[in-house]
């Protein structure tokens, strides 16, 4: 990529690479329209819990997690506390509130009201790039970018204009396929060719730190879920036993992600010599499947709490088992990109997982979910035990330890 020119607009509002970039608190004031957002979402999944709704449901969360991911990677070249990036991103935020807010009548009269929000989130925030970096070496990148989200602008709000809801989630797909595949072929534009990955000089390290906050956003919605229904229920020693089976189930998912994979896929993205392309696979379209399983997972949790007994619906099977294995099958594929290679015991897990599926004629609720906590916490147990004997084989550094602080009794001498 060219050097940007000095005569510019755009490197007053860019962020300064080389010490790794931080997280700044008003990305994370920002994030909070997203955990409204996530709560709209799995709060619709559970009032239409059918194929259809689900297919709706996921059709909304890849509109949500584009708006956020877009805003992602804007703050890891822009600076959100420069005076003119945080009055944009608070324009976003408007919009991204009023987005959240239609989604639950997304495929009903609030279609179109959805369609414009998201348009303007997409649309106006690229608007914003391509004029301050109209004379920088990221601006063509950008202009691409806006041309392909206006094509796609046009089929949101074409959509939102049919009243037929399933037309309306056709030209929805088709509008999302525009945009999810416009990153894969470099966002080939008429005139003005394409990009690279190499054309996105990206922090690593804070894009996988953005990434890492939103899996947190969207296990506080379960944790949320979690509590609330608990709050509105009789106690009783099957719901006490759902509370728990939840609970240990998120931890589970916590443990998975952020026990070891995350710290490690952050300084391997910093390390890359290619980290657009890292960004992009790893973050970027990975991601979305663990965050999907989560909220998914998060439904099966309201409903074991609400209805412990009886027989196992197909849909409260989907969900139980469905999830989990959304979020497992996610973080497989999210170690293949990063590190290369699968484990075994992930595609042990969705054995398992599939197996549990398929006895859930046989089980109630509560069984069908605490049988799936198990397999969770032993895949967490799996990478605990793997990972140190990977250190103790010296196929894998030891973690560092964290050098005490100098006190009298306590001098630090330099290693000799």
């Amino acid at each position: 990529m060219n050097p940007p020119s000095p005569q510019v607009t755009g490197p007053a509002l860019l962020r300064t690479r080389g010490g790794g970039a931080r997280v700044t608190f008003f990305e994370l004031f920002f994030d909070l329209v997203f955990v409204f957002a996530i709560t709209q979402l799995s709060h619709r999944l559970l009032e239409h819990l059918t194929a259809r709704g689900a297919a709706e449901t996921l059709l909304l969360l890849l509109a949500v997690w584009w708006a956020w991911m877009y805003t992602c990677w804007t703050t890891n070249w822009f600076d959100p506390d420069h005076p003119a990036v945080r009055t944009m991103l608070a324009a976003v935020m408007l919009a991204g509130v009023f987005m959240a807010a239609m989604v639950p009548d997304a495929f009903g009269p609030r279609g179109l009201w959805f369609a414009l929000a998201y348009v303007a989130v997409q649309v106006g925030r690229t608007a914003f790039m391509v004029v301050v970096t109209r004379r920088h070496a990221l601006g063509r990148n950008f202009q691409r970018i806006l041309f392909w989200l206006a094509v796609a602008g046009v089929l949101w709000i074409t959509g939102g204009l049919v009243d037929d809801a399933a037309l309306r989630a056709g030209v929805w797909l088709l509008a999302v396929a525009v945009e999810y595949l416009a990153p894969w072929h470099g966002y080939a534009t008429p005139l003005l060719g394409r990009s690279g990955t190499a054309d996105w000089s990206i922090d690593g390290a804070h894009m996988a730190e953005r990434c890492q906050l939103f899996v947190i956003i969207a296990f506080g919605e379960s944790i949320l879920v979690t509590g609330a229904t608990l709050g509105d229920l009789d106690l009783s020693p099957q719901t006490a036993a759902g509370l728990v089976s939840a609970l240990a189930g998120t931890v589970a998912l916590w443990w998975i992600y952020f026990d070891r994979t995350a710290e490690a896929a952050a300084e391997q993205i910093a390390a890359s010599p290619d980290p657009g392309r890292l960004g992009r696979s790893a973050y970027t379209f990975v991601h979305i499947v663990m965050v999907a399983g989560i909220i998914v997972l998060a439904v099966a949790d309201e409903l074991v709490l609400a209805h412990p007994g009886g027989h196992v619906s197909w849909s409260f099977a989907a969900v139980a088992a469905g999830g989990p294995a959304l979020f497992v099958a996610g973080h497989a594929l999210f170690k293949r990109v990063v590190f290369g290679h699968f484990t075994v015991g992930r595609v042990s897990a969705l054995v398992l997982l599939a197996g549990l599926a398929a006895l859930a004629p046989v089980l109630t609720p509560l069984l069908l979910h605490a049988g799936v906590t198990v397999v969770l916490v032993a895949l967490a147990i799996w990478d605990v035990r793997s990972y140190r004997l990977a250190v103790a084989a010296g196929r894998v550094p030891a973690p560092r330890a964290e050098a005490a602080p100098e006190t009298a009794e306590n001098p630090q001498t330099p290693a000799v």
